[in-house]
């Protein structure tokens, strides 16, 4: 296939591999790289590549997973307005079997709950328009990539009048959660992995005061394997150069200044705010909340209804995971009560988790 097969060639991977354990002999310790995208976590299993890498390169799984970062509180507010009269909740499909404390969306539908699969936030826009006497509540999940959508979809909603949608926000930003794990000494991150499909968003300079504030080196790499082993090698050299930068491998997609569009978008319609991450806690201004001149749209404000006190699954390791600090295998739920069947965690349910990788290429 043009433009992928040229990413998947075994003699460049090689190349690349011989570059990368080139590069690793002249380590005098073990480093620590991060990919903190799904899609990375995916691709990364998929293709074996940490098996592939020399031993004085440990590559780990971040927060990259939108779902899987959503915390529980979040999905038992989702459970409660699905429980409202004449309430409709339009989802990407990965969040209807994520548990909350003591349900989940799917089974909310199988006890009579309206909940509807889409694809984009305008689909929820049509069911709006479809469905007057029913109030339609999307599931605003996601970060940086996803929130320019929503946003677009809530100036449609405001530019047609339509006054029976509303979204339940969650959208989270990538800069943020990288800090707080820079700054975790038990961690030790040495470089990052940033996340491609965010950084075509945002660009290349919203990375540059992580490097300036904690001196670890950031490298923008795309999803293929060639790409995944070109940013390996790329964080490699600035660990053993010790001048630490922010670097583009995927320079096909993504620019400095990012999308300006999407961008313009996102400062319209939400304002920064305090955001809870699962596993790692709360982190200031690492949310994304819609200002006051769109409250309708806000469905927490408009849609008042009673939420169960949040409760982590028991023995669920989820956000140690989530955080880098042990694998899946080390979860004694892991493919025995947690499995993509009859999930656990959220790192289970998402086609993103760590977890759901792990089992689907790492047993």
């Amino acid at each position: 296939m043009k433009y992928q097969s040229e990413f998947r060639d075994p003699d460049l991977a090689k190349l690349q591999l011989q570059a990368i354990h080139s590069a690793a002999a002249g380590l005098n310790r073990t480093i620590t790289l991060m990919e903190v995208c799904g899609t990375h976590t995916m691709a990364i299993y998929q293709h074996g590549i940490r098996a592939l890498l020399p031993p004085q390169i440990r590559l780990i799984s971040g927060p990259g997973c939108p779902v899987c970062v959503t915390p529980v509180g979040y999905i038992d507010h989702a459970v409660a307005l699905a429980r409202r009269p004449a309430t409709m909740i339009a989802t990407f499909g990965d969040m209807v079997r994520v548990p909350g404390s003591s349900s989940s969306l799917i089974l909310e539908q199988a006890r009579g709950a309206t909940i509807k699969i889409v694809y984009s936030p305008l689909d929820a826009i049509a069911l709006a328009e479809h469905h007057r006497d029913s109030e339609v509540v999307f599931l605003g999940v996601g970060f940086e990539t996803t929130a320019p959508t929503v946003a677009g979809s809530i100036l449609a909603a405001a530019q047609k009048n339509i006054r029976n949608f509303s979204v339940l926000c969650s959208h989270k930003t990538m800069p943020g959660p990288m800090a707080a794990l820079a700054s975790d000494p038990e961690l030790k991150v040495d470089g990052y992995l940033c996340p491609a499909h965010v950084s075509a968003i945002i660009g290349a300079r919203a990375y540059q005061p992580l490097v300036d504030a904690f001196r670890v080196p950031c490298v923008i790499t795309g999803f293929e394997p060639l790409d995944v082993l070109q940013g390996v090698l790329m964080l490699t050299r600035q660990v053993l150069s010790g001048h630490p930068q922010v670097e583009i491998q995927y320079r096909r997609v993504v620019k400095d200044e990012g999308n300006r569009k999407a961008q313009s978008l996102l400062n319209q319609v939400f304002q920064p705010c305090d955001a809870r991450w699962r596993g790692i806690g709360d982190i200031p201004g690492s949310g994304l909340l819609l200002r006051p001149e769109y409250a309708w749209f806000d469905a927490a404000q408009r849609l008042p209804v009673e939420i169960e006190p949040a409760i982590e699954p028991r023995g669920c390791l989820c956000g140690e995971i989530l955080k880098g600090k042990v694998m899946p295998g080390d979860c004694p739920l892991f493919a025995k009560a947690c499995t993509p069947e009859s999930p656990v965690g959220a790192c289970m349910v998402s086609s993103e988790g760590t977890c759901a990788a792990e089992y689907k290429y790492g047993i």
